[in-house]
């Protein structure tokens, strides 16, 4: 059947079935693939939260999808689709999906594991949390390899009270559990920007300007520069069609 989505009553049939057809490839033909799709259908045509992370959920535990794993980490992180929110179970999520090499997991599991700010409250563990960094900058995902780099820019103290971010003589007689090293940050900010984080991209330049981690060159400073200025520009395109496509579908 031929629709004509510039007509009202065709796009709510095309919708309508669609949802059929994502409902039969998961529940009949047992497709984790359709399966997603019908947690997306679910979760942004019908705003049903919690129908959507029911789907998502069994699409993780019943058949190891790594991308609906990190729906339930997200949902259960926020709060959605429950009464409150559970960081404790998001982080079991997140480290299901990375064990299912789901590369966002693997940030989502390493920042929880090795944030220090007040709203997490599992554990921290840093050695855990650093090789889920590097499992999810291994599978390209750019963030967790800026993330990396950072840690390796500043280092991370066995004890962050000791740090002082202001007296960095002071810090360099502090217990490190990763100690500061600049080459390695830069190594790991190149492959962030390579994969196209503007952040990294700026660092590099920084580093490239200081002769941190390289041998400072100020062409290839300026390069970067202009990298990270045009990323941005990108970023801030893509925000602005896609906040105006949001209001013409409202």
């Amino acid at each position: 059947m031929a629709y004509d989505l510039q007509k009202e009553e065709d796009t709510k049939i095309y919708v309508e079935n669609l949802g059929i057809e994502y409902r039969f490839g998961c529940y009949q033909e047992k497709k984790p693939e359709v399966c997603q799709l019908l947690g997306d259908y679910l979760e942004a045509i019908k705003k049903d939260y919690k129908k959507a992370v029911t789907v998502y959920r069994t699409n993780c535990l019943d058949y190891n999808y790594g991308k609906s794993c990190l729906k339930v980490g997200n949902y259960a992180f926020l709060g959605r689709g429950r009464d409150k929110p559970d960081v404790t179970e998001a982080l079991q999520y997140f480290e299901k999906g990375c064990e299912l090499n789901d590369p966002v997991s693997c940030l989502h599991a390493g920042v929880l594991l090795t944030a220090t700010s007040p709203g997490v409250t599992v554990p921290r563990d840093i050695p855990k949390g650093y090789n889920y960094l590097k499992k999810g900058c291994d599978l390209n995902d750019d963030m967790a390899c800026n993330y990396l780099s950072g840690m390796y820019l500043v280092g991370v103290p066995r004890n962050v009270a000791d740090f002082n971010p202001h007296n960095p003589e002071k810090n360099k007689n502090i217990d490190y559990l990763i100690k500061p090293d600049f080459r390695q940050a830069f190594q790991l900010a190149c492959k962030a920007c390579d994969l196209g984080n503007m952040y990294a991209c700026a660092n590099v330049s920084l580093m490239y300007k200081k002769g941190d981690g390289v041998e400072k060159d100020l062409e290839k400073s300026k390069k970067f520069f202009e990298l990270a200025q045009n990323l941005k520009k990108a970023h801030e395109t893509a925000k602005h069609v896609k906040f105006q496509q949001g209001l013409e579908n409202n």
